[in-house]
């Protein structure tokens, strides 16, 4: 067993305000005890297999949770600091343990650092915080100075990272959060924005305060290695087999998946060192029964992201395969209410079911979680890799055909292997093993 937990994680992601029904915007008078209904939660979260919840903004904010007003503060629609010390004390009881998104880059407009620059102007002790400031033009919002928006949006405030002021503030409130929740790690919203110095800086400090804490950096395009290294953030996000997950069943064409997991992972792969965040859906994107063209393609889509080397992550209530699609300036009904009897209702119990066994699967099998990767068939619609760790092989097959299909790959004949997962018909010939694999269905042998 290696000492770092999240080689072995497997996390539940949840997005607070929408999984906890709190209002969107933040009028300062809700008094909430809302983050106690997480702990009602864990039943759930470990009977999937779950050992890690990622749970998205908590701390007071103007609306989404992006757009922060106190670092030191919960948010009050969800609960106070107690409130959620005693999420977290639970959660750690039941052996689950804590990531949350922390949002350096930028802050919302009623930051009262920003709030004093808008009331003293010049004067203001903190203009240097803030990226970009000029008092030579105006901004959108009105103000009588211009600054820089995240990606252009004037509520969202950039912090000028290179200020070690508002560095300073922001260790200060990951400290806090280190003594008051005993986090275990942070998922680094838009650290492509962020300044380099900075991640370096979080990552010695956290880690000096709890050895094996970790840091997870939100990348959609890029290298990963340039966020990822010794002394900088352990793991990124996959945007790119995110996309090869779906399209390559759209699409069939398994080629495109079996392509960029070997790019990144197979032998000389570029991230072979990273052990990459992988998810299927998040808060930020359209759900995956709803891009899937066929929804027989469901379970397979996270028989893949559970066997693929990474770290697999799962958004709340796409365990039941849930719809909801990414529209234009608003992300609510992404961002749903937790309704776990409604969902079973509506969308029954199929992949629930089937994401329980693979929760099993993947606690039972270390190569799963820590295992080299090696591609073994690969067409249009079937795909066969290995994962080895220790002299000990398990194969991930699946098949996204109308209709079942047989595989034939190289297996040790001395090596007895067995079904952990599917419904395969498994035929041995010396050194070759041929399955069949049922229509739009995988398998796990180990």
């Amino acid at each position: 067993m290696l000492d770092n937990w999240n080689d072995n994680a497997l996390i539940y992601h949840i997005y607070p305000i929408g999984a906890l029904e709190a209002p969107r915007t933040n009028d300062g008078k809700e008094e909430s005890h809302r983050i106690l209904k997480i702990i009602d939660m864990i039943p759930h979260i470990k009977s999937l297999g779950f050992n890690a919840v990622l749970i998205g903004p908590v701390f007071e904010s103007e609306s989404h949770g992006y757009d922060t007003i106190d670092y030191l503060k919960v948010d009050s629609r969800l609960g106070t600091n107690m409130d959620f010390r005693e999420v977290c004390m639970k959660l750690h009881e039941s052996g689950i343990k804590v990531i949350l998104d922390a949002v350096f880059n930028h802050a919302g407009r009623n930051f009262p650092p920003f709030v004093d620059v808008r009331r003293n102007l010049h004067n203001s002790p903190y203009c240097d915080w803030f990226e970009n400031l000029n008092f030579d033009g105006r901004s959108p919002m009105g103000d009588p100075f211009s600054y820089e928006g995240w990606n252009g949006c004037y509520n969202l405030v950039k912090f000028n990272l290179q200020n070690w002021h508002i560095c300073d503030r922001l260790i200060e409130a990951v400290r806090l959060w280190l003594d008051m929740f005993d986090i275990d790690g942070l998922r680094l919203d838009a650290a492509d924005c962020l300044n380099m110095n900075f991640i370096e800086r979080l990552k010695r400090e956290t880690s000096g305060i709890k050895h094996d804490f970790w840091l997870m950096a939100e990348i959609i395009h890029g290298d990963y290695n340039r966020w990822a290294h010794e002394g900088a953030a352990d793991s990124v996000t996959n945007y790119e087999c995110f996309k090869g997950i779906w399209s390559s069943h759209n699409d069939k064409n398994y080629f495109e998946i079996a392509h960029s997991i070997n790019r990144q992972s197979g032998a000389g792969g570029i991230y072979s060192a990273i052990n990459l965040y992988t998810f299927v859906d998040n808060h930020d994107v359209s759900r995956i029964a709803s891009v899937l063209k066929d929804k027989k393609d469901l379970k397979n889509c996270y028989t893949l992201l559970y066997g693929m080397p990474g770290i697999p992550s799962v958004y709340y209530g796409s365990e039941y395969g849930i719809e909801a699609v990414k529209t234009e300036g608003c992300d609510d009904n992404l961002r749903p209410e937790f309704t776990p009897d409604k969902w079973e209702e509506e969308y029954g119990t199929e992949l629930l079911s089937h994401l329980r066994e693979l929760g099993r699967v993947y606690s039972q099998i270390p190569a799963l979680r820590r295992g080299s990767y090696c591609p073994m068939v690969i067409n249009n619609r079937q795909f066969v890799f290995a994962r080895d760790l220790d002299g000990k092989r398990a194969f991930v097959l699946l098949n996204c055909d109308d209709n079942e299909a047989d595989v034939t790959f190289h297996a040790e004949g001395s090596v007895k292997y067995d079904l952990y997962l599917g419904n395969c018909n498994i035929r041995r010939d010396g050194n070759n093993m041929t399955v069949t694999i049922p229509a739009h269905e995988g398998a796990i042998i180990a």
